[in-house]
């Protein structure tokens, strides 16, 4: 179904999350409005007001500058919209976040915080006016929209043995393999079929922001302000990328330019792109930890209910502990994902690369041990981590590393895509007063 934009007032008092009316001493209460529905979810006003909060202590503590309240607001009100769409997606999937995978989460965000412990990055979160009960629930929000979106967009990611080749052999000859550029991106986006005066009017917008940062305004305000991309609210900043690790096109224009350099309008299928250099610096060291695993996946379905679907793994898991059966069969009999043929082995990777869930199982096991069953988007897992290993990830040119650089490089784009895709097949009906 289309989306449908419609712009209508709001009635104080009469539309709430319950869809209730309340009456106090005979005086009606206000009650939060729903400003957004989004297929059979809702966006509330107090979730766009704390969101733009956030981002206004954020920015305060950074000490950057922002746009306008209204500015802030439509980009609160995209993602927030793009968030209900995912949770909506991810409760369809199965796709849970426990209490004990979202601790492990935080206390990491809390160490990589000048190594607090979680206690103290709790009373820093409260001193600085954060309500760390919504924190905790927005952490745990972002993790299942992130397993949503790597679920769907993996698949969409196609990568061919001859790219993987093409891109070891130039890695052996680079000679700026040294090198990370922190790039900013904006996004001017038109339709997916755009009419003429669509990119007209897209290309418009993108030469005036072009203008705004040729004579000296912020990128990051502009960004925040008037960026169709993710980033967005982030202020365009999509992080630290060796050349290999961004897009081709961004990574053309970059390539041996210096701080402060801006390029674009660069046409692309999802608008007129806009890019920034906002620092560079040589490659830090990076060690990567990679596991060896293998599992067995068993879907759920129509048929198979959750429950069967853990307890068929719960008896596979005794039989192999009590040597009646081999986990190498059992996985080529019965697991229903692309490695059965092989055993259920995965190979060496990188744990961030799987789904949040099954990284967290790893995390937890010694070598040669097993996982109790557990859910992630994909089905229920019976897993053996069989191998740990640390790599130097800056002399890691091999076909896996290649193969790393060109997933992230691809992913980002699809990511886009697909969100755009699944934004125009969702009911979308917006409620806002006028300005």
């Amino acid at each position: 179904m289309k989306t449908i934009i419609k712009i209508a007032f709001i009635i104080s008092g009469i539309v709430s999350s319950a869809v209730t009316t309340s009456v106090v001493n005979a005086k009606e209460l206000e009650l939060d409005k729903v400003v957004a529905v989004v297929n059979s979810g809702v966006v509330l006003e107090s979730e766009i007001n704390e969101l733009v909060n956030n981002v206004k202590k954020q920015a305060l503590a950074e000490k950057q500058s922002l746009p306008s309240d209204a500015a802030l607001r439509t980009q609160a009100m995209e993602k927030l919209i793009n968030d209900s769409l995912l949770i909506q997606m991810g409760e369809r999937m199965g796709v849970q976040i426990g209490d004990a995978q979202l601790d492990t989460t935080i206390a990491s965000i809390a160490k990589d915080n000048g190594g607090m412990t979680t206690e103290q990055f709790r009373q820093k979160l409260v001193t600085d006016g954060v309500n760390y009960e919504s924190y905790r629930e927005g952490i745990r929000t972002e993790m299942i929209t992130n397993e949503v979106r790597k679920a769907n967009v993996r698949r969409r990611v196609a990568i061919s043995p001859q790219e993987i080749s093409n891109l070891v052999e130039l890695m052996k000859e680079q000679k700026n393999a040294d090198i990370e550029y922190n790039i900013g991106h904006i996004l001017i986006s038109f339709p997916d079929e755009p009419t003429q005066d669509d990119l007209v009017d897209a290309k418009d917008r993108a030469d005036k922001v072009i203008n705004l940062l040729n004579t000296g305004s912020d990128f990051k305000k502009i960004a925040i302000a008037s960026s169709g991309a993710p980033s967005a609210l982030e202020g365009g900043d999509i992080g630290w990328r060796g050349i290999n690790e961004m897009p081709t096109l961004f990574a053309e224009l970059v390539d041996g330019n210096k701080k402060g350099e801006v390029f674009g309008p660069i046409r692309t299928g999802l608008g007129f792109n806009i890019i920034k250099i906002l620092d560079i610096r040589g490659k830090e060291t990076v060690e990567v930890s990679e596991v060896k695993s293998r599992h067995i996946l068993i879907k759920p379905s129509i048929i198979l209910s959750e429950d069967k679907a853990e307890k068929i793994l719960l008896d596979f898991l005794t039989q192999i502990k009590s040597g009646e059966a081999d986990f190498d069969a059992l996985a080529r009999e019965h697991s229903e994902g692309p490695t059965a043929t092989r055993g259920g082995d995965l190979g060496w990777s990188d744990p961030n690369s799987y789904d949040p869930a099954f990284k967290e199982a790893l995390a937890t096991l010694e070598v040669d041990g097993y996982h109790q069953p557990f859910r992630s988007s994909f089905g229920w897992h019976l897993v053996q981590l069989t191998g740990r290993r640390t790599l130097d990830a800056t002399d890691l040119n091999n076909e896996n590393r290649a193969y790393n650089l060109l997933f992230n490089r691809k992913f980002g784009v699809e990511a886009i895509r697909w969100m755009k895709e699944t934004r125009d097949e969702a009911y979308i009906e917006i409620f806002d007063e006028e300005d």
